[in-house]
């Protein structure tokens, strides 16, 4: 018999695909009985195309507000302005269209709303604390009941998780926020709004997914429902990013990558933690300002390498699922990083060595990072990882 575990049904209640995102965001709104949509978007889709218009006018009398000025990483500050704006506008429904940035944004808003937050301080006592040996300290909080929709318009996959990072800038350090009722009530996967991502955007948050699936595969605590839909995920997303890569209009391969982001995050779900590419990258990101696909790219090769020695059999899996069962997991994901041709060394992101000690002692502030299946002790064993990956 398998050690125990549990898989808890989320707060999020349905994933819609094969409808128009126009279509199906109207009708999700009244089924949730919103009347006063407040949409987080982001600003080159507002700016730069139609696709958020075309979401007001469905929406119509409906929505009340928008802010397309959070950028990159979630900022504090500009969370708490959001979540101003929506309360002074009234609204009862928060709608994000756009990646991981907008979706943290809106379960963040939704915090912020619930818990009378409306200045940066007030953030303060409901953030999750990890403590550099690991322990955490999770906070109370009235529960953010708010009903949410996102968008996805990448691959990060943050809308299929209840916890946040959300940086602050004081700091240069992006923290957690967590709590069940956090994530959206409902997803919304449309591949037609997701052509005017950037290439580079598209295929890097890609690869993020295949990191979702890839440790969670190898996680400590694997689960053998997470387990299936991430074989599932390798075996699907690196031919359909591949068709990507080939014709950014192939609207069935940008489905395909849907999917497949969608099962390599049903981890999540039955609580099997992540290992130190993502604790590590949440670090690069927060501190160092490199984009959480491209994190994936340049970690996941090396901390495979790293951990090898404790999981191999794990790692095998991997392999057999993206079809190159002889040939160790990290190199089978680092060709396919280098087959979409995207970065693969921090010093392509332009990460220096004079980072990299601050990088490791915030990283052991970071709960993956403690999940790795090799056993990180201490701020040393990250250095290691950041010159593997230099």
């Amino acid at each position: 018999m398998d050690k125990p575990g549990v898989f808890a049904f989320p707060a999020l209640e349905r994933v819609i695909t094969g409808t128009p995102a126009a279509e199906a965001l109207s009708a999700e709104v009244k089924r949730l009985g919103g009347t006063s949509a407040f949409i987080l978007a982001s600003r080159t889709l507002n700016r730069e195309t139609s696709v958020v218009e075309d979401l007001r006018r469905a929406l119509g009398r409906c929505c009340v507000g928008l802010d397309d000025a959070i950028p990159a990483h979630t900022p504090r500050d500009r969370v708490v302005a959001a979540a101003n704006a929506a309360r002074a506008a009234g609204a009862d429904i928060i709608v994000t269209i756009g990646g991981s940035t907008l979706a943290d944004a809106g379960k963040m808003v939704k915090l912020c709303l619930a818990n009378d937050v409306r200045e940066f301080e007030d953030l303060e006592p409901l953030r999750r604390v990890i403590h550099a040996d690991g322990c955490q300290d999770v906070p109370a909080m009235a529960a953010p009941d708010m009903p949410s929709i996102h968008l996805p318009t990448t691959l990060s996959g943050a809308e299929f998780h209840h916890s946040a990072g959300c940086t602050n800038p004081r700091l240069d350090r992006k923290e957690g926020f967590t709590h069940a009722k956090m994530i959206p009530q409902c997803v919304i996967l449309d591949p037609a709004i997701t052509r005017h991502t950037p290439e580079w955007l598209w295929l890097s948050t890609g690869i993020r997914a295949v990191d979702h699936a890839v440790e969670g595969l190898c996680s400590v605590s694997p689960h053998p429902i997470s387990d299936g839909l991430a074989i599932h995920a390798l075996r699907l997303l690196p031919g359909a990013l591949k068709r990507c890569k080939a014709s950014a209009d192939d609207l069935n391969a940008r489905f395909d990558c849907q999917i497949g982001m969608w099962a390599s995050m049903m981890r999540s779900f039955a609580d099997v933690p992540f290992g130190a590419s993502h604790g590590i990258g949440h670090v690069l990101g927060g501190t160092a300002k490199v984009p959480h696909g491209l994190t994936s790219c340049i970690l996941l090769p090396h901390v495979l390498r790293y951990n090898k020695t404790v999981n191999a059999g794990r790692q095998a899996l991997v392999s057999q699922a993206m079809g190159d069962a002889a040939i160790d997991a990290a190199d089978v994901v680092a060709a396919l990083i280098e087959n979409l041709g995207l970065p693969s060394r921090l010093r392509d992101v332009g990460v220096g060595r004079r980072d990299f000690s601050v990088i490791a002692e915030n990283a052991m502030h970071d709960h993956a990072v403690h999940a790795n299946p090799r056993k990180i002790n201490g701020p040393d064993d990250v250095l290691n990882i950041l010159e593997m990956a230099w």
